[in-house]
């Protein structure tokens, strides 16, 4: 585990060295952004949408039973924004994304394709982790403001829809205005951040590392979701814990 966490700050740190040299590699980095992008934003709208549903329908009846189902927006909003778009979309980005990643790496190193760019002097971090990084750590944010807009929609729907809730769109957005401020969408925003980062690094690491052909490269790509969720999960308490 200690092990782990050493390479992924080296690896870290060798791409933080190749940052200026970013420009040379700005058409991968666009064709890498663009994948994420097409790859995920279906999904990611379509989780959120129905995120937000659910949270209205669970809590709507119940603020409705105490006459104060108007309070619906603010609660939605601050859920969306502050933890599950943040957290659920990291968390599919990383089983879609960072497996993706993690496989092509993989498949490039089993395969010795690594050691060819060794040998013609190319840096492995500067061609294949730098723009990949780059393209998540500027994707993930994005993704997530949609995220955050798709599930408020879903949760006003929802609450509107059902006779229970009964909460009309302008009372929903209303209370949402009055309850969310910028700061919470800046803290999940925030954590979406340091998520992509760390799906980034996990997902290129354990390409890199790849052994055994492959049955390793599966082996890493289960090993990669499963390292990105552990640590998405553990670094929310701590995110959440430092932006109260």
């Amino acid at each position: 585990m200690f092990q782990n966490l050493g390479e992924l700050t080296l690896l870290f740190w060798r791409t933080l060295r190749e940052l200026p040299a970013c420009w040379r590699q700005r058409l991968k980095i666009l064709d890498q952004f663009f994948e994420i992008g097409n790859a995920s934003l279906l999904m990611v709208c379509i989780l959120s949408f129905f995120i937000g549903g659910v949270i209205a329908l669970l809590t709507g009846p119940v603020l409705a039973e105490r006459g104060v189902a108007t309070s619906i927006g603010g609660l939605v909003g601050i859920a969306i924004c502050k933890e599950l778009s943040p957290v659920m979309m990291s968390i599919l980005i990383a089983g879609r994304i960072g497996s993706a990643m993690t496989a092509e790496i993989g498949s490039m190193r089993v395969y010795q394709e690594i050691d060819a760019l060794r040998t013609m002097n190319i840096n492995p971090i500067h061609y294949l982790v730098l723009p990949r990084m780059i393209a998540i750590t500027v994707a993930v944010p994005l993704l997530i403001t949609f995220s955050v807009l798709v599930g408020w929609g879903g949760g006003a729907l929802v609450a509107a829809g059902n006779p229970k809730i009964n909460v009309s769109f302008p009372a929903f957005f209303e209370n949402l205005r009055l309850v969310v401020h910028v700061s919470d969408v800046v803290t999940g925003l925030l954590k979406s951040l340091v998520f992509a980062i760390v799906i980034g690094l996990v997902a290129c690491h354990q390409g890199l590392v790849t052994i055994g052909g492959p049955r390793g490269i599966g082996r890493s790509v289960t090993k990669s979701v499963v390292n990105c969720i552990v640590l998405i999960v553990i670094l929310d308490y701590f995110l959440t814990r430092i932006l109260l």
